[in-house]
């Protein structure tokens, strides 16, 4: 299978493949590794038919740039007349009557779609067990997480079903899943990327990210489905870089990075984990750049923070899903109450349930001012001070994640907190809204991939992507 979109452009040119072939050779990987229970649908007879219209473009010479990439898209984003639930009982059945901005773009590009990929549910959760299609198995090892709430569309990727994956990006859905499946995971500044076509979790955190083999294809697919947009009002109206054309580019002078010395030089820190990210230290210091470890007061409130501010976001967001409007709705209800209170309670699964209950805590009147307000004015304070650092240096580095991947199964109903303190690392770059990219580092002595997290200043994409891509090569 081919690792890169410049082997495939180039086979394809050669006649060595074709854009039917490759479609053909994913969907019999797709079969072949079914048990992994990545896909909650796959569109083969259309992506077929889509491969063979891509193919006669190429022939007359009127393909878009994406010709021969063949992409999957986390159940999370909108594709015209196609099923999108969420993974979740309470959008059964529903089919989507207009494509996500980004979808949209792909198509323009002569991307071809294979299929919509399982998500923890409403994309709340970190290892893809949350899913209403069940649990997700990652490829490297069966028996372990893939990492959430993007962990489907991360081994598409890594597994070879695909040769990139859309996914979401709240809290570290794309970066997590892909330290844990040995990918590419890119998260772009927040209105980078259109939310349009976005089923909402968090409404200001949600970003759509990319998962890829290497930078320079997450390059591309950003370049292209990235930029301002009529249909949200939220979105970056800043021009939009050439990234795949300075992808490539070494730094020009000696870069200046930091690394918070409490994640890095932490005693929680996995000792595999921390020895490879201290290797890349020294391959940069080795190289001339400055990298110093510095201190970052407001570590302790990343968390709290982002779970109440998300979390009450997700309340509001999932009211609209009662049983009366699409999706899941119960049987033979009493009155209108119970139509909107059985409906929700039998399609929604237990940790959205959970995040619902939550959030409606924390803006309730008793408490609005105690927790939402106060985690508001953290907020800001944890994009001050991230901003003031990145003023002073080029790249915060970091670890992905604080552990390999984690059996499935290990984190219960009783030590739920334990996988919530697995956001650490990742929360960060969300909170600020800043870009953050995680690119792999390595595995484990039992063979498990480990990421890296490189997060640069606002719409800072072009130089962090040049960098991750170098970065890559150094050793």
């Amino acid at each position: 299978m081919y690792k890169s979109f410049d082997e495939i452009k180039a086979a394809i040119a050669n006649k060595e493949t074709s854009c039917v072939a490759l479609v053909e050779n994913y969907l019999a990987r797709i079969e072949e590794k079914k048990h992994l229970n990545v896909w909650n649908e796959v569109y083969a007879d259309e992506a077929i038919a889509q491969a063979k219209k891509v193919d006669e473009k190429i022939a007359s010479g009127t393909a878009g740039r994406l010709a021969g990439m063949v992409v999957g898209l986390k159940d999370v984003i909108a594709y015209k007349d196609h099923g999108l639930q969420a993974s979740s009982k309470i959008l059964d059945k529903y089919v989507s009557p207009f494509s996500a901005t980004a979808t949209e773009r792909l198509l323009d590009e002569d991307a071809i779609i294979i299929g919509r990929q399982s998500c923890d549910e409403f994309a709340m959760g970190s290892s893809n067990e949350n899913s209403a299609f069940g649990v997700v198995k990652n490829n490297i090892d069966e028996t372990r997480v893939p990492g959430g709430s993007s962990g489907a569309s991360a081994v598409a990727v890594s597994d070879n079903h695909c040769l990139v994956s859309l996914g979401s990006d709240t809290g570290g859905s794309v970066r997590q899943p892909a330290a844990f499946t040995g990918t590419v995971g890119l998260k772009p500044t927040y209105s980078r990327i259109s939310r349009w076509g976005l089923i909402a979790y968090a409404s200001s955190f949600d970003t759509i990210g990319i998962i890829s083999h290497n930078v320079p294809d997450a390059a591309l697919v950003l370049e292209i489905i990235a930029g301002q947009d009529e249909q949200d009002a939220t979105v970056s109206q800043q021009p939009v870089p050439a990234y795949s054309t300075s992808v490539s580019d070494k730094p020009k002078e000696k870069l200046r990075i930091a690394y918070i010395k409490e994640t890095v030089e932490s005693e929680h820190l996995n000792k595999d984990i921390s020895e490879k990210t201290f290797n890349k230290i020294k391959a940069l210091k080795a190289e001339g750049h400055t990298v110093e470890g510095i201190e970052f007061p407001l570590l302790d409130y990343l968390l709290p923070t982002y779970y109440i501010l998300t979390t009450a976001e997700a309340s509001t967001n999932l009211e609209r899903f009662d049983g009366v409007r699409y999706g899941y709705r119960t049987d033979q209800p009493k009155d209108l109450e119970a139509l909107y209170k059985k409906s929700r309670s039998e399609g929604f699964g237990d940790e959205v349930k959970r995040r619902i209950m939550l959030g409606t805590f924390v803006l309730s009147a008793s408490y609005y001012d105690a927790y939402f307000s106060k985690a508001q004015k953290v907020r800001r304070l944890i994009k001050e001070t991230t901003e003031k650092i990145l003023s002073e240096y080029d790249f915060i580095l970091m670890p992905t994640t604080s552990t390999p991947s984690f059996k499935i199964g290990e984190y219960g109903e009783n030590n739920l907190l334990e996988l919530y303190l697995g956001d650490l690392y990742t929360v960060h770059a969300s909170l600020a809204g800043l870009p953050a990219i995680s690119i792999p580092n390595g595995e484990d002595k039992d063979g498990l991939t480990i990421g890296l997290q490189i997060m640069a200043n606002r719409f800072e994409e072009e130089k962090m992507l040049a960098f991750s891509n170098y970065l890559s090569e150094l050793d």
